[in-house]
Protein backbone atom coordinates (compact mmCIF):
# COMPACT_ATOMS: atom_id res chain seq x y z
CA UNK A 1 0.00 0.00 0.00
CA UNK A 2 1.32 3.27 -0.92
CA UNK A 3 1.74 6.15 1.53
CA UNK A 4 -0.67 8.06 -0.51
CA UNK A 5 -3.56 5.17 0.11
CA UNK A 6 -3.53 4.95 3.99
CA UNK A 7 -5.96 5.58 6.28
CA UNK A 8 -5.67 9.08 7.77
CA UNK A 9 -4.60 9.40 11.06
CA UNK A 10 -8.58 11.11 11.36
CA UNK A 11 -9.58 8.02 10.45
CA UNK A 12 -8.21 5.64 12.36
CA UNK A 13 -9.45 8.11 15.52
CA UNK A 14 -12.95 7.14 14.59
CA UNK A 15 -12.43 3.46 14.14
CA UNK A 16 -10.97 3.57 17.85
CA UNK A 17 -13.83 5.73 19.10
CA UNK A 18 -16.46 3.46 17.74
CA UNK A 19 -14.73 0.23 19.03
CA UNK A 20 -14.30 2.77 22.30
CA UNK A 21 -18.49 2.54 22.78
CA UNK A 22 -18.50 -0.64 24.23
CA UNK A 23 -15.74 0.98 27.37
CA UNK A 24 -16.25 4.01 27.19
CA UNK A 25 -16.83 4.34 30.90
CA UNK A 26 -14.16 6.23 33.02
CA UNK A 27 -12.59 7.21 29.45
CA UNK A 28 -12.16 11.09 29.09
CA UNK A 29 -10.19 12.88 26.29
CA UNK A 30 -8.51 16.11 25.41
CA UNK A 31 -8.28 17.76 22.19
CA UNK A 32 -5.30 20.37 22.09
CA UNK A 33 -5.52 23.15 18.97
CA UNK A 34 -2.42 23.77 17.97
CA UNK A 35 -4.04 24.62 14.62
CA UNK A 36 -5.15 27.79 16.09
CA UNK A 37 -1.51 29.03 17.73
CA UNK A 38 -0.01 31.26 15.72
CA UNK A 39 2.33 29.74 12.79
CA UNK A 40 5.60 30.70 14.69
CA UNK A 41 4.63 28.36 17.46
CA UNK A 42 3.41 25.00 15.65
CA UNK A 43 6.92 24.38 13.60
CA UNK A 44 7.79 20.62 13.94
CA UNK A 45 9.87 21.07 16.99
CA UNK A 46 7.37 22.25 19.02
CA UNK A 47 4.28 19.76 17.87
CA UNK A 48 7.17 16.99 18.65
CA UNK A 49 7.71 18.59 22.12
CA UNK A 50 3.99 17.97 22.60
CA UNK A 51 3.34 15.03 21.74
CA UNK A 52 6.87 13.88 23.70
CA UNK A 53 5.03 15.62 26.63
CA UNK A 54 2.27 12.94 26.51
CA UNK A 55 4.32 9.85 25.64
CA UNK A 56 6.13 10.39 28.78
CA UNK A 57 2.81 9.58 30.92
CA UNK A 58 1.91 7.12 28.55
CA UNK A 59 3.05 4.20 30.69
CA UNK A 60 1.74 5.66 34.13
CA UNK A 61 -1.49 6.69 32.56
CA UNK A 62 -3.54 4.11 29.89
CA UNK A 63 -3.84 6.34 26.99
CA UNK A 64 -3.95 6.61 23.35
CA UNK A 65 -2.64 9.96 21.05
CA UNK A 66 -3.32 10.90 17.84
CA UNK A 67 -1.95 13.60 15.64
CA UNK A 68 -4.12 15.00 13.18
CA UNK A 69 -3.41 16.09 9.69
CA UNK A 70 -3.97 19.63 10.60
CA UNK A 71 -1.24 19.31 13.76
CA UNK A 72 -3.89 19.10 16.41
CA UNK A 73 -3.58 16.34 19.05
CA UNK A 74 -6.12 14.40 20.45
CA UNK A 75 -4.83 12.16 23.74
CA UNK A 76 -8.10 9.44 24.91
CA UNK A 77 -7.18 8.18 28.58
CA UNK A 78 -8.12 7.15 31.62
CA UNK A 79 -10.02 9.67 33.15
CA UNK A 80 -8.82 9.03 36.98
CA UNK A 81 -5.38 9.66 35.64
CA UNK A 82 -6.61 13.82 35.07
CA UNK A 83 -3.91 15.22 36.77
CA UNK A 84 -1.18 13.81 34.85
CA UNK A 85 -3.24 15.04 31.54
CA UNK A 86 -3.61 18.77 33.52
CA UNK A 87 0.28 18.78 34.62
CA UNK A 88 1.29 18.16 30.88
CA UNK A 89 -1.49 21.11 29.54
CA UNK A 90 -0.23 23.44 32.08
CA UNK A 91 3.81 22.68 30.38
CA UNK A 92 2.36 23.26 27.15
CA UNK A 93 0.45 26.49 28.21
CA UNK A 94 3.58 27.95 29.81
CA UNK A 95 5.93 26.81 26.25
CA UNK A 96 3.22 28.49 24.21
CA UNK A 97 2.43 31.35 26.87
CA UNK A 98 3.78 34.31 24.58
CA UNK A 99 0.74 32.99 21.68
CA UNK A 100 -2.86 35.19 21.74
CA UNK A 101 -4.67 31.91 21.72
CA UNK A 102 -3.13 31.08 25.41
CA UNK A 103 -2.76 34.94 26.51
CA UNK A 104 -6.46 36.16 25.30
CA UNK A 105 -8.46 33.50 24.52
CA UNK A 106 -8.12 34.17 20.84
CA UNK A 107 -7.21 32.42 17.39
CA UNK A 108 -5.09 34.16 14.84
CA UNK A 109 -7.99 36.03 13.22
CA UNK A 110 -8.83 37.02 16.53
CA UNK A 111 -11.88 35.31 17.13
CA UNK A 112 -12.65 34.04 20.60
CA UNK A 113 -10.77 30.50 21.15
CA UNK A 114 -9.69 27.82 23.68
CA UNK A 115 -6.30 25.79 23.32
CA UNK A 116 -8.27 23.06 24.63
CA UNK A 117 -11.30 20.79 24.52
CA UNK A 118 -12.20 18.23 27.36
CA UNK A 119 -14.49 15.67 26.94
CA UNK A 120 -16.33 13.22 29.51
CA UNK A 121 -16.67 10.46 26.83
CA UNK A 122 -19.06 8.37 28.72
CA UNK A 123 -21.27 11.48 29.17
CA UNK A 124 -20.30 13.00 25.75
CA UNK A 125 -20.28 10.30 23.70
CA UNK A 126 -21.99 11.29 20.68
CA UNK A 127 -20.42 15.12 19.94
CA UNK A 128 -17.04 13.35 20.68
CA UNK A 129 -17.63 10.78 17.69
CA UNK A 130 -19.32 13.14 15.74
CA UNK A 131 -15.80 15.42 16.29
CA UNK A 132 -13.79 12.74 14.98
CA UNK A 133 -16.16 12.18 12.14
CA UNK A 134 -16.17 16.24 11.62
CA UNK A 135 -12.32 16.01 11.54
CA UNK A 136 -12.56 13.39 8.61
CA UNK A 137 -14.14 15.48 6.33
CA UNK A 138 -12.48 19.14 7.60
CA UNK A 139 -9.05 17.35 7.15
CA UNK A 140 -9.40 15.45 3.80
CA UNK A 141 -6.54 15.68 1.10
CA UNK A 142 -5.45 18.38 3.46
CA UNK A 143 -1.94 19.07 2.30
CA UNK A 144 0.94 19.68 5.02
CA UNK A 145 0.89 23.42 6.42
CA UNK A 146 4.47 25.01 6.30
CA UNK A 147 4.93 28.01 8.04
CA UNK A 148 6.35 31.03 6.75
CA UNK A 149 8.18 31.37 9.92
CA UNK A 150 9.63 27.84 9.79
CA UNK A 151 10.59 28.11 5.86
CA UNK A 152 12.36 31.16 6.84
CA UNK A 153 14.66 29.92 9.79
CA UNK A 154 15.19 26.91 7.70
CA UNK A 155 13.07 25.06 10.13
CA UNK A 156 11.08 22.43 7.82
CA UNK A 157 11.98 20.24 4.84
CA UNK A 158 10.98 21.81 1.69
CA UNK A 159 8.22 19.79 0.08
CA UNK A 160 9.30 19.51 -3.19
CA UNK A 161 12.89 18.29 -1.61
CA UNK A 162 13.41 14.68 -3.57
CA UNK A 163 16.54 13.44 -1.78
CA UNK A 164 16.17 10.43 0.07
CA UNK A 165 14.90 10.94 3.84
CA UNK A 166 16.97 10.56 6.85
CA UNK A 167 16.57 6.86 8.18
CA UNK A 168 17.71 5.14 11.64
CA UNK A 169 20.48 3.25 9.19
CA UNK A 170 21.34 5.91 7.17
CA UNK A 171 22.02 7.71 10.53
CA UNK A 172 24.08 5.13 11.68
CA UNK A 173 26.22 5.40 8.72
CA UNK A 174 26.56 9.24 9.46
CA UNK A 175 27.80 8.39 13.12
CA UNK A 176 30.60 6.33 12.18
CA UNK A 177 31.68 8.41 9.15
CA UNK A 178 31.77 11.61 11.77
CA UNK A 179 33.89 9.41 13.95
CA UNK A 180 36.24 9.01 11.61
CA UNK A 181 36.12 12.59 9.65
CA UNK A 182 37.42 15.69 10.53
CA UNK A 183 35.32 18.16 10.96
CA UNK A 184 37.53 21.25 11.81
CA UNK A 185 37.12 22.39 8.33
CA UNK A 186 33.20 22.58 8.87
CA UNK A 187 33.91 24.32 12.12
CA UNK A 188 32.67 27.89 11.67
CA UNK A 189 32.89 31.00 14.12
CA UNK A 190 30.35 34.01 14.35
CA UNK A 191 31.43 37.24 16.51
CA UNK A 192 28.84 38.50 19.25
CA UNK A 193 29.11 42.24 19.41
CA UNK A 194 28.71 45.12 21.24
CA UNK A 195 27.45 48.22 19.06
CA UNK A 196 26.41 51.36 21.03
CA UNK A 197 25.29 54.32 19.65
CA UNK A 198 27.17 54.59 16.12
CA UNK A 199 30.21 53.29 17.13
CA UNK A 200 31.83 50.25 15.04
CA UNK A 201 30.89 46.66 16.63
CA UNK A 202 33.48 45.20 18.94
CA UNK A 203 33.42 41.66 19.48
CA UNK A 204 32.65 40.57 23.12
CA UNK A 205 32.62 36.62 22.33
CA UNK A 206 32.43 34.51 19.64
CA UNK A 207 29.88 31.46 18.85
CA UNK A 208 31.83 28.37 17.42
CA UNK A 209 29.40 25.68 15.61
CA UNK A 210 29.09 22.90 12.97
CA UNK A 211 27.73 23.98 9.43
CA UNK A 212 24.61 22.08 8.56
CA UNK A 213 25.04 22.67 5.35
CA UNK A 214 27.92 22.33 4.95
CA UNK A 215 28.21 19.04 6.24
CA UNK A 216 24.85 18.07 4.38
CA UNK A 217 26.77 18.77 0.97
CA UNK A 218 30.08 17.36 2.23
CA UNK A 219 28.44 13.93 3.61
CA UNK A 220 24.81 14.02 2.85
CA UNK A 221 24.29 15.62 -0.39
CA UNK A 222 21.56 13.09 -1.22
CA UNK A 223 20.04 12.88 1.99
CA UNK A 224 17.36 15.37 3.87
CA UNK A 225 18.61 15.42 6.97
CA UNK A 226 15.52 17.74 8.30
CA UNK A 227 12.69 14.94 7.24
CA UNK A 228 12.46 13.19 9.95
CA UNK A 229 12.24 15.66 13.74
CA UNK A 230 13.15 12.84 16.09
CA UNK A 231 16.34 11.66 13.65
CA UNK A 232 17.52 15.01 13.34
CA UNK A 233 17.41 15.43 16.81
CA UNK A 234 19.63 12.15 17.53
CA UNK A 235 22.20 14.00 14.53
CA UNK A 236 22.42 17.61 16.41
CA UNK A 237 23.27 15.48 19.70
CA UNK A 238 26.21 13.67 17.62
CA UNK A 239 27.54 17.06 16.51
CA UNK A 240 27.04 17.99 19.68
CA UNK A 241 30.29 15.23 21.00
CA UNK A 242 31.87 15.76 17.82
CA UNK A 243 32.30 19.53 18.92
CA UNK A 244 33.40 19.10 22.32
CA UNK A 245 35.96 16.54 21.26
CA UNK A 246 37.47 19.03 18.88
CA UNK A 247 37.54 21.84 21.46
CA UNK A 248 39.20 19.62 23.94
CA UNK A 249 42.28 18.97 21.53
CA UNK A 250 42.32 22.10 19.29
CA UNK A 251 45.15 24.14 20.10
CA UNK A 252 43.32 27.01 17.47
CA UNK A 253 43.31 30.25 18.96
CA UNK A 254 40.21 30.98 16.52
CA UNK A 255 38.74 28.31 18.94
CA UNK A 256 39.56 29.45 22.34
CA UNK A 257 39.10 32.92 24.48
CA UNK A 258 35.68 33.70 24.99
CA UNK A 259 33.57 31.62 23.15
CA UNK A 260 29.67 30.20 23.07
CA UNK A 261 28.71 26.55 21.96
CA UNK A 262 25.31 25.54 21.30
CA UNK A 263 24.53 22.08 22.77
CA UNK A 264 21.17 19.94 24.05
CA UNK A 265 20.09 19.80 27.36
CA UNK A 266 21.10 15.71 27.09
CA UNK A 267 24.74 16.71 26.21
CA UNK A 268 24.96 18.96 29.21
CA UNK A 269 24.19 15.61 31.21
CA UNK A 270 26.07 13.42 29.42
CA UNK A 271 29.63 11.60 29.75
CA UNK A 272 31.06 13.46 27.10
CA UNK A 273 30.32 16.54 29.00
CA UNK A 274 32.16 15.23 31.54
CA UNK A 275 35.17 14.77 29.77
CA UNK A 276 35.11 17.50 27.69
CA UNK A 277 35.18 19.57 31.34
CA UNK A 278 37.81 17.58 32.83
CA UNK A 279 39.94 19.35 29.84
CA UNK A 280 38.75 22.63 30.72
CA UNK A 281 41.25 24.77 32.97
CA UNK A 282 38.85 26.20 36.13
CA UNK A 283 39.56 29.69 34.79
CA UNK A 284 38.45 28.76 31.02
CA UNK A 285 34.87 28.24 32.38
CA UNK A 286 34.17 31.34 32.72
CA UNK A 287 34.97 32.23 29.24
CA UNK A 288 32.73 29.53 27.85
CA UNK A 289 28.81 30.42 27.05
CA UNK A 290 26.94 27.39 26.84
CA UNK A 291 23.76 27.96 24.29
CA UNK A 292 20.71 26.15 24.83
CA UNK A 293 17.76 26.21 22.71
CA UNK A 294 13.77 27.38 24.87
CA UNK A 295 12.11 24.14 23.19
CA UNK A 296 14.83 22.04 24.73
CA UNK A 297 14.62 23.59 27.65
CA UNK A 298 10.84 23.37 28.27
CA UNK A 299 10.61 20.06 27.09
CA UNK A 300 11.98 18.57 30.34
CA UNK A 301 12.82 21.70 33.18
CA UNK A 302 13.53 19.41 35.28
CA UNK A 303 17.04 18.05 33.41
CA UNK A 304 17.34 21.95 32.73
CA UNK A 305 17.54 22.48 36.67
CA UNK A 306 19.63 19.89 37.27
CA UNK A 307 22.26 20.41 33.71
CA UNK A 308 21.99 24.38 34.39
CA UNK A 309 22.90 23.88 38.27
CA UNK A 310 26.18 21.47 38.08
CA UNK A 311 27.20 23.77 34.56
CA UNK A 312 27.05 27.67 36.78
CA UNK A 313 28.39 25.99 39.96
CA UNK A 314 31.37 24.52 37.60
CA UNK A 315 32.02 28.54 36.19
CA UNK A 316 30.07 28.13 32.58
CA UNK A 317 27.54 31.41 31.76
CA UNK A 318 24.04 30.31 30.19
CA UNK A 319 22.29 31.89 27.37
CA UNK A 320 18.91 30.76 26.24
CA UNK A 321 18.48 30.62 22.37
CA UNK A 322 15.85 30.70 20.48
CA UNK A 323 13.57 34.09 21.66
CA UNK A 324 10.99 35.00 19.93
CA UNK A 325 9.87 38.64 20.07
CA UNK A 326 6.18 37.36 21.30
CA UNK A 327 7.78 35.06 23.80
CA UNK A 328 10.48 37.54 24.92
CA UNK A 329 8.12 39.54 27.66
CA UNK A 330 7.47 35.99 29.48
CA UNK A 331 11.01 34.74 29.84
CA UNK A 332 12.48 35.99 32.90
CA UNK A 333 15.70 35.85 33.20
CA UNK A 334 16.43 36.00 36.73
CA UNK A 335 14.09 33.36 37.51
CA UNK A 336 15.10 30.76 35.11
CA UNK A 337 18.37 31.38 36.41
CA UNK A 338 20.73 31.83 32.92
CA UNK A 339 22.99 34.77 32.31
CA UNK A 340 21.88 35.79 28.80
CA UNK A 341 18.94 35.68 26.20
CA UNK A 342 19.28 35.20 22.80
CA UNK A 343 16.28 36.70 20.97
CA UNK A 344 15.51 36.05 16.96
CA UNK A 345 15.14 39.55 14.88
CA UNK A 346 12.22 39.83 12.99
CA UNK A 347 10.98 42.48 10.41
CA UNK A 348 7.53 42.27 12.24
CA UNK A 349 9.22 43.66 14.73
CA UNK A 350 9.00 47.12 13.11
CA UNK A 351 5.27 46.75 13.07
CA UNK A 352 4.45 46.19 16.31
CA UNK A 353 1.86 48.53 18.48
CA UNK A 354 3.11 50.91 21.11
CA UNK A 355 1.92 48.20 23.88
CA UNK A 356 3.88 45.51 22.37
CA UNK A 357 7.15 47.64 22.08
CA UNK A 358 6.57 48.89 25.33
CA UNK A 359 6.67 45.26 27.16
CA UNK A 360 9.86 44.33 24.76
CA UNK A 361 11.30 47.34 26.22
CA UNK A 362 10.51 46.59 29.50
CA UNK A 363 11.65 42.98 29.64
CA UNK A 364 15.12 43.81 28.13
CA UNK A 365 15.71 46.35 31.29
CA UNK A 366 14.24 43.25 33.32
CA UNK A 367 17.06 41.28 32.10
CA UNK A 368 19.60 43.65 31.73
CA UNK A 369 20.51 45.35 28.19
CA UNK A 370 23.85 43.57 28.52
CA UNK A 371 22.25 40.18 28.76
CA UNK A 372 20.03 40.17 25.90
CA UNK A 373 21.35 39.58 22.32
CA UNK A 374 19.54 39.37 19.11
CA UNK A 375 20.41 37.46 16.63
CA UNK A 376 20.06 36.48 12.90
CA UNK A 377 20.66 40.41 11.99
CA UNK A 378 20.45 40.64 8.27
CA UNK A 379 20.60 44.25 7.83
CA UNK A 380 20.73 47.31 9.36
CA UNK A 381 17.39 47.26 10.64
CA UNK A 382 17.73 44.81 12.93
CA UNK A 383 20.31 46.76 14.80
CA UNK A 384 18.16 49.98 14.78
CA UNK A 385 15.43 48.13 15.90
CA UNK A 386 17.38 46.94 18.84
CA UNK A 387 18.67 50.18 20.03
CA UNK A 388 15.42 51.15 20.08
CA UNK A 389 14.23 48.82 22.64
CA UNK A 390 17.86 49.09 24.48
CA UNK A 391 19.70 46.26 23.22
CA UNK A 392 23.83 46.74 22.59
CA UNK A 393 24.80 42.83 21.69
CA UNK A 394 24.13 41.74 17.76
CA UNK A 395 24.79 38.98 16.01
CA UNK A 396 24.38 38.22 12.32
CA UNK A 397 25.45 38.56 8.93
CA UNK A 398 25.19 42.48 8.81
CA UNK A 399 27.42 42.71 12.17
CA UNK A 400 30.21 40.21 10.16
CA UNK A 401 30.08 42.61 7.39
CA UNK A 402 30.47 45.70 9.55
CA UNK A 403 33.16 43.74 11.45
CA UNK A 404 35.14 43.18 7.80
CA UNK A 405 34.60 46.70 6.61
CA UNK A 406 36.39 47.76 9.65
CA UNK A 407 39.16 45.73 9.26
CA UNK A 408 39.38 46.79 6.04
CA UNK A 409 40.20 50.37 6.79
Amino acid sequence: MSESTLPSPEAFLVDYVRRLERRKDGVGAVHVHFSKLLPFNRRDHHIRTAIASFEEIVPDVTGRIFTLSNQDLIFIFDAAEIDEVNAVIFRLKFLFNDDPLISDGKDESGAPATFTDYFDVAQQYKDFLHLAQTLVRSNANRPRQVSKAAERHNDSPMLEDDRAPLTPKILGRIDEALRRADLSNLMRRQAICAVVGDANPTPVFHELFISIKDLQQTLLPDVNVLSNRWLFQHLTEILDRRMLSLLTRSNDASVTGSVSINLNVSTLLSPDFLTFDSNVKAGQRGTIVLELQKIDIFADLGAFFFARDFCRDRGYRICIDGISHLSLPYINRNKLGVDMIKMIWDPEMENLDEEHGNAMREAVAQSGDTRVIMCRCDDERAIKFGHSINITMFQGRHVEHLLSERTKK
